[in-house]
């Protein structure tokens, strides 16, 4: 990307109209994180929630070292909750451990379902096994959105010690639960979590059969691989 097309994108940030604006922040998909960050954040506090949302998940995908302290920033303090959602799902994209305080912080104290759902997500894309207690916590919560972030998460930080925990969601209503279910037993390899896989692999949502019949098929690797 020349320079000429950067400061086209820059002008065109400050348009009065936001679809010219929505076009420039899109362009910069093509850009270096170097060049595209300082022009992402000429939108971050734009009038438009739409363009503020992209922007953020913006600087989840094109890290540079400033990007984890903004998109803190963010969780922290901004007021609207589903701006603080996607501030928390980008720290998930960047995968940067230092954010399992924020996460966790935003999970415990922040009173939007939303918010604490991107976090417990993001718990899990950052991999930090010292999740499992916030993890188990949301197993227990009332909004089966995060039941799912949090079976989802705890199969993505590989913690064997929850397959006791997530078992009971095996006879959950919610086929998308059960989906979720089959989904992190792909990664936690127990003789539990095998029976449990066979027996989804009989469900009657073929989504969630399909899942355990993944899930078994990983496992069936991992252990010719031992």
């Amino acid at each position: 990307m020349t320079t000429l097309n950067l400061q086209e994108i820059s002008v065109q940030l400050e348009s009065p109209s936001l679809r010219d604006r929505m076009l420039a922040l899109a362009h910069l998909r093509h850009a270096p994180a170097e060049d595209a960050v300082p022009l992402i954040k000429k939108v971050l506090d734009d009038e438009s929630l739409q363009l503020r949302s992209m922007a953020i998940f913006a600087l989840g995908v094109k890290p540079t070292p400033e990007c984890y302290s903004i998109l803190v920033r963010i969780l922290e303090n901004d007021p609207d909750y589903g701006i603080r959602a996607d501030a928390a799902g980008a720290l998930g994209y960047l995968g940067d451990v230092r954010a399992f305080e924020v996460l966790s912080r935003a999970f415990y104290e922040d009173t939007d379902w939303l918010v604490r759902f991107s976090a417990a997500v993001s718990l899990g894309n950052i991999k930090d096994p010292r999740a499992h207690d916030i993890l188990i916590k949301a197993l227990d919560s009332k909004e089966l959105v995060l039941q799912e972030a949090a079976i989802s998460a705890l199969g993505e930080i590989k913690d064997i010690e929850s397959v006791d925990k997530i078992l009971r969601f095996a006879q959950s209503e919610d086929w998308l639960v059960r989906q979720r279910l089959a989904e992190a037993l792909g990664n936690l390899p127990t003789p539990k979590s095998v029976s449990a896989l066979k027996y989804l692999e009989k469900d009657s949502h073929p989504n969630v059969s399909e899942a355990a019949r993944i899930s078994l098929k990983r496992l069936e690797e991992i252990d010719n691989q031992a």
